[in-house]
């Protein structure tokens, strides 16, 4: 695997020191290039944690991904490139304020002055590393803090209009990508799976996020929401323009 491919993919170069400016561009040139998608979730293609497998999906076929595939992808990058990173394992809470399954979600973990938590495959959410210290981030889709639970575990928060949200709970405890082969399998087939019923497809824009929901498009920007509901025709073009996926059907 070629890390400057990987690097060119996203429109990135090498970085020459492990500094936290470095890391932020990183994540976020990642999160505005590489789609966070479920298509081949949908389409029953099967996901296997093999990193080189992912790597010519994401790098040489010019996909996306779910959480495994491109955090999985993201942490060996960092790790080639000299920072100090390794995989932690999340449990999400769903918006009705339930937990999913515990440990499904694999998230980046990078060690600086202080511990930081980077997340290039969630989706909607922060392109920036948030430090465990509790200070307080804002970008174009809220306000983040890392808050300790207890002795082992954090919250991810949002914050929206005053109100605060937990994204979802983790724990320092590092992991490997094979440890998550039970939680891509019950993502890839389970009904209770947020990512076995319609298409999804989102990224980051420099100004919010294009986000292709079965055929709906959302576009945010600065704060604000566009929708428009697409063909099936229309749904095509905007895969292979806004998102640079090519699909047969």
């Amino acid at each position: 695997m070629d890390t400057v491919a990987y690097l060119k993919r996203f429109n990135a170069y090498p970085v020459e020191e492990c500094f936290l400016q470095d890391l932020a561009r990183l994540q976020s040139l990642h999160m505005q290039n590489i789609p966070f998608e479920n298509l081949d979730v949908i389409r029953e293609v099967p996901i296997y944690l093999n990193v080189e497998n992912i790597y010519e999906k994401i790098v040489n076929q010019r996909r996306g991904g779910y959480c495994y595939e491109i955090n999985g992808l993201f942490h060996w990058l960092l790790q080639e490139l000299g920072f100090d990173s390794q995989l932690i394992s999340a449990t999400v809470q769903k918006p009705d304020g339930t937990w999913s399954k515990a440990d499904t979600h694999a998230a980046i973990l990078v060690n600086l002055d202080v511990p930081y938590l980077v997340d290039a495959g969630f989706g909607d959410s922060t392109i920036s590393p948030i430090p465990l210290g509790g200070e307080r981030h804002t970008d174009h889709s809220g306000t983040y803090t890392i808050k300790q639970v207890d002795e082992k575990f954090y919250d991810l928060v949002r914050e929206n209009d005053g109100k605060e949200l937990t994204l979802y709970r983790f724990s320092l405890e590092e992991k490997q990508l094979a440890d998550f082969h039970e939680g891509c399998v019950f993502n890839q087939i389970s009904k209770d799976s947020p990512f076995t019923h319609d298409d999804l497809v989102t990224k980051a824009t420099p100004e919010g996020r294009v986000t292709l929901s079965d055929h709906q498009l959302t576009r945010s920007e600065n704060g604000k929401k566009e929708k428009t509901q697409l063909s099936p025709e229309e749904k095509l073009k905007v895969l292979e323009e806004e998102f640079g996926i090519l699909l047969n059907s």
